[in-house]
């Protein structure tokens, strides 16, 4: 492989990922199973694909799966801090995978590397963040006939692809990885959870116990941040825009409120909406001096930080992920991971064991949208419940947990209606 061919930090640190992604395989036995069954049907046998993905073991892994499926996959990264370089080394000089991503790139070179990721002219595409597919659809729409299908990995993707969808301007099929249950119910409650307060903590190195932490939003990746947070000890408030959502929380034993009344208490503040600017500047201005502000949605449009760095009159870095903002009054506002994701900016993402439950969805979905795409309509499905149960049963065998089996007579019961009280 020439270097024109790929585009990372430094080929010598493929050894050490290499050893990072067979620890993690060793954590996800979905997918060993998936790669057991992918090397005797090739499914995917010729398929050119593309992947805006977090590069990491965990994707390292699902990329493998792809590639023993038959598939002819080129990396990029759907964050410009959620690369692991070593990782992304061993995929290019062990795995023979091509790969556009590096720690830390700027804007200019994401964009670059998500080119030259559609430079590979993709029959089937791999979101995580829908960046590849709006690409597609704003300035490579002489490709989009090459297209049969897309999956997306997250919930900010499938907002994004819901309301292209609302506008009639999606122009092929999305399934929607991220709303699988044995995605979203696992991966945004238990991953999220672990990975971000891991990710504070990295960041940070102050102890979570007895310090006030709130948490925007209570969707799935909300709460296991919440119920992380209150595991190691901290007082959570829950802040809230949707009314049941809020109710939920409150019976979940959190305290809730507006931002603008959490923000003063807040040692931690912590976004996970997929909405913009949930943390803003009248926020700022009422935050205790010292406030850790994170965010562990998938862009970092949830920090108002344009609004901060306005207000600041100083800042600094005194930890690698910590940016500190002096205001006018002496306060500090630290800003972890530079807005982004914070447990892939500050930490490893999300534990192989989670990820191996989303990226077995990933690659049946890539599996399921080729050889169904060419008769779905444009617009954003669901994972198939089949697929998505195959999954779970998977999962629990690989874990050496049986459940039990309805008997003849219970299901004939539960598809009646003549027998009652």
């Amino acid at each position: 492989m020439s270097i024109k061919e790929f585009d990372v930090k430094d080929i010598n640190l493929a050894e050490q990922g290499r050893w990072r992604i067979e620890w993690s395989l060793k954590e996800m036995p979905v997918i060993r199973l998936l790669m057991e069954r992918f090397h005797k049907q090739r499914p995917l046998d010729g398929v050119r694909m593309s992947g805006c993905l977090h590069i990491t073991t965990e994707t390292a892994n699902l990329a493998r799966a792809l590639q023993i499926a038959g598939a002819d996959v080129v990396l990029t990264a759907s964050n410009p801090l959620s690369t692991q370089d070593d990782v992304a080394a061993a995929l290019v000089s062990v795995f023979e995978i091509p790969v556009f991503a590096i720690k830390g790139e700027d804007n200019s070179t994401y964009y670059q590397h998500l080119n030259a990721a559609l430079d590979h002219r993709p029959n089937v595409t791999m979101d995580d963040g829908a960046d590849l597919v709006s690409a597609l659809h704003k300035d490579r729409t002489n490709q989009i006939p090459d297209i049969i299908g897309s999956t997306e990995e997250t919930t900010t993707g499938i907002i994004r692809l819901r309301a292209m969808a609302a506008e009639g301007a999606l122009k092929f099929p999305v399934m929607a990885v991220n709303d699988a249950n044995t995605k979203h119910l696992f991966d945004n409650r238990y991953g999220t959870g672990q990975s971000t307060l891991d990710g504070i903590i990295r960041a940070t190195n102050i102890l979570i116990a007895g310090k006030t932490f709130v948490v925007a939003g209570y969707g799935w990746c909300s709460r296991g941040i919440a119920m992380r947070a209150r595991g190691l000890g901290a007082n959570v408030i829950v802040t809230e825009v949707d009314h049941l959502k809020a109710l939920e929380a409150v019976m979940d034993g959190f305290r809730v409120m507006p931002m603008i009344e959490a923000a003063p208490q807040a040692d931690f503040i912590c976004s996970a909406t997929g909405n913009k600017n949930v943390v803003d500047k009248r926020h700022f201005e009422v935050m205790k001096d010292g406030c850790c502000v994170a965010n562990s949605g998938h862009f970092n449009v949830e920090i108002n930080i344009p609004a901060l760095e306005e207000m600041a009159v100083e800042k600094r870095r005194p930890r690698t992920f910590v940016d500190e903002y002096q205001l006018t009054d002496g306060r500090r506002i630290r800003l972890l991971g530079e807005g982004r994701l914070v447990n892939l900016a500050a930490a490893e993402g999300h534990p192989a064991a989670v990820m191996d439950m989303s990226f077995a969805n990933q690659a049946l979905g890539a599996v399921y949208v080729y050889q169904n795409g060419k008769n779905m309509d444009n617009k954003v499905y669901a994972i198939p419940a089949e697929i998505d149960q195959e999954i779970a049963r998977l999962k629990l065998a690989a874990m050496g947990i049986n459940i039990d089996v309805l008997t003849p007579e219970q299901v004939t019961y539960l598809n009646s209606w003549q027998e009652g009280t």
